[in-house]
């Protein structure tokens, strides 16, 4: 194990782009590498490390292992095989080079326990796949772009947007669970249970490795830190925020570590457009990439709004019933976005977002409206107002 964190791990830096692209060309095909990401990431690591070595040097004494802080500066030839490492090459997840090399010196590997937790995650893909092949065949995505749709009812074509998306969710569960299995099939990720670690970025406790075999194999690990998907949690939690969390978790661990925390503003809303910016460049150039994250930033701006203004307010029995229509809300907020982010171009996704009178937007508008209205979004309303995130998935599961 590495110096500075507690077990396994690795990574490439040719990860997916951080929301794979939808493909018109083939329905598993997940769009292109992005290789910057990992330079970016390891980039940041050698930099800490340069940071921490010059105050030990300030200090003039030297300091045990950081958590998560690189042994050396890496080589050439160390940096190419961190970028091309065959775990998870083809659809990722992200890993850091701290987490790949941990992966490397590990000292005791095949303590690692693989087939037991990959079974685990491997079971509800098979299911995945069906409904997605069964979804994307009764409601193609091709019927949007046809004429004819657009004489369908307007409930009709509200409806639509509704499998269209869930095909969407099927197919990227199968693929990011295919890729956690890879790396867990290798032991690729595989922190103690007891190094807390989180998406993307690894161990966040200090823990020592094992000194014995023995002692390796009685430990208890987790693959958290290969973790993409959430399905359970992106499905059924009450919030947009907390929809963005649970998917593509490796590389939202990215966005907020590189992209958000340097946003050049201090708002949350601001900080999450520019995020959100940087993301549909990352995904390319159509369209309907701008048009879809774009609108991410007017329901967080909503739902923060009208949330600190109204749900304080509530009930237990009345926050309850809030929660269940703030989750209704969510997901068609996403179905909605969804549109143009298969769509692709302005034509298309305008074309369908019309057909249904702007809908989603217009709501976004009116409930930021209503929450400004009734003095939410202030600091001081926010600090107070109970967080709906802590409800979701806990509160739904005791439905």
């Amino acid at each position: 194990m590495g110096g500075s964190s507690c077990g396994p791990g690795t990574h490439l830096i040719h990860l997916w782009s951080p929301h794979f692209a939808f493909s018109d060309h083939h329905p598993w095909d997940l769009g292109p590498h992005s290789g910057p990401a990992l330079l970016v990431s390891l980039a940041s690591e050698v930099q800490d490390l340069h940071l921490a070595q010059r105050k030990e040097m300030a200090s003039g004494f030297s300091k045990g292992p950081t958590l998560g802080l690189l042994p050396d500066v890496p080589s050439l030839m160390e940096t190419l095989s961190y970028s091309y490492c065959y775990v998870g090459i083809m659809t990722g997840p992200f890993f850091r080079y701290r987490t790949y090399l941990d992966w490397l010196e590990q000292p005791f590997p095949e303590a690692v326990p693989s087939l037991r937790p990959l079974l685990r995650r491997a079971w509800p893909a098979p299911l995945f796949g069906l409904l997605f092949l069964l979804s994307s065949h009764v409601f193609p995505l091709e019927a949007v772009r046809e004429d004819a749709f657009y004489a369908r009812p307007l409930p009709a074509r509200l409806f639509y947007m509704i499998p269209v998306f869930f095909a969407f969710r099927m197919r990227f569960y199968v693929a990011w669970i295919a890729a956690e299995c890879g790396c867990i099939a290798a032991g690729f990720g595989a922190y103690p249970v007891a190094a807390k670690a989180r998406a993307g970025g690894g161990p966040t406790l200090q823990c020592p490795p094992p000194s014995s075999p023995e002692k390796a194999a009685s430990l208890e690990y987790d693959f958290e830190t290969i973790r993409n998907i959430d399905c359970y949690s992106t499905d059924f939690c009450v919030r947009v925020r907390d929809g963005m969390r649970y998917w593509n978790m490796t590389v939202q661990w990215w966005l907020a570590q590189y992209i958000y925390k340097s946003a050049p503003a201090r708002s949350y809303v601001l900080r999450s457009a520019w995020t959100m910016l940087l993301s549909a460049y990352w995904h390319g150039l159509h369209p309907g990439y701008y048009l879809s994250f774009l609108t991410i930033p007017l329901c967080l701006a909503a739902e923060g709004c009208l949330e600190s203004a109204l749900r304080w307010r509530l009930s237990p029995g009345g926050q309850q019933a809030w929660d269940w229509v703030h989750w209704f809300l969510k997901m068609r907020a996403y179905d909605y976005m969804c549109m143009g982010f298969v769509l692709l171009s302005m034509g298309d996704t305008l074309r369908y977002w019309s057909s249904i009178y702007f809908c989603i937007h217009f709501v976004a508008l009116a409930c930021l409206g209503l929450g400004l209205a009734l003095g939410g979004g202030s600091p001081s309303r926010r600090k107070t107002a109970p967080q709906a995130a802590g409800l979701a998935p806990e509160k739904l599961r005791e439905e």
